[in-house]
């Protein structure tokens, strides 16, 4: 019986290992030190759209590979961080920037997070007021007149 379990583990141990993706099949060739450092700052600044919730640089995913070569493509043609940028919006939507721009589609994305921290703030100081004013405070007089009582 420990045998079986011992095959059954390397079978799922091949299987898993076949499962990974192949990843990126040749590196990307960058012209000059400058170009990598341009290339790594913009693809920290894009999202990958199959991730959400990491970078174009830090993702693993087989799109994050394809749009670092396309973005690698478009520095090789001369286009300016905001042409690919613009780019990449007109493709797959504002969601690919981790910094949108400040549009009116935008603005509760923007100004949401402090509004709701000073409403907050607001709602918390008018409930102290309130309740500052409903608590009576003891007088000198009441407080002796309640050691006598005791």
């Amino acid at each position: 019986m420990k045998a079986w379990a011992v095959v059954l583990l390397w079978l799922c141990l091949a299987f898993a290992a076949s499962a990974q993706p192949a990843g990126d099949p040749s590196p990307l060739q960058y012209r000059d030190r400058a170009e990598e450092v341009r290339f790594h700052a913009l693809t920290a600044e894009l999202r990958c759209v199959q991730c959400q919730n990491q970078s174009l640089a830090d993702s693993n995913a087989q799109i994050a590979h394809d749009l670092r070569r396309e973005v690698l493509k478009l520095m090789h043609e001369g286009r300016s961080d905001a042409q690919i940028k613009q780019f990449l919006v007109d493709r797959y939507g504002e969601f690919v920037l981790y910094r949108p721009q400040l549009e009116a589609s935008t603005a509760l994305l923007w100004f949401g997070p402090g509004l709701l921290l000073l409403a907050g703030a607001v709602l918390l100081i008018v409930h102290v007021r309130r309740r500052g004013r409903a608590v009576p405070v003891a007088s000198n007089d009441d407080a002796s007149q309640e050691e006598r009582e005791w």
